[in-house]
């Protein structure tokens, strides 16, 4: 006797139907616009290992108004995925010391302070 399988459809839009599903499919599209930065990274520092001509060249190509407009979307999907994915640290790093655990607020908080110090540190560095 052969059982026949049922294979749910769902529509195209079902992610449309609840603010969950809605910022967990927002939070996955961040990736792609992250992936494509971090290419955009790689080319300058392949135009960098090319000279200084090469460099400006790919500099100019920055400064052009789609180019900005791309790297402030970018920047608006890092800041996204990166407050999501501190609010998700504390459900999936659960720490204790001793019998004690760490409490949620903490593990985020620490995740930010990082952030902010790392972030100083890039100024610093940069001369900005």
């Amino acid at each position: 006797m052969n059982a026949k399988v049922h294979y749910p459809t769902l529509p195209g839009n079902w992610w449309l139907k609840r603010p969950s599903y809605l910022r967990y499919m927002l939070r996955e599209l961040t990736c792609i616009a992250i992936g494509a930065f971090a290419i955009l990274l790689v080319f300058a520092l392949l135009r960098l290992g090319q000279g200084a001509e090469a460099w400006q060249a790919f500099r100019a190509a920055l400064a052009t108004p789609l180019a900005i407009a791309w790297q402030l979307v970018a920047l608006v999907f890092a800041l996204y995925h990166s407050v999501t994915w501190f609010a998700l640290a504390p459900r999936t790093m659960l720490l204790q010391i001793g019998t004690r655990r760490v409490p949620a607020g903490w593990i985020a908080g620490a995740h930010y302070l990082s952030w902010v110090v790392l972030s100083a540190i890039v100024l610093v560095l940069s001369g900005a």
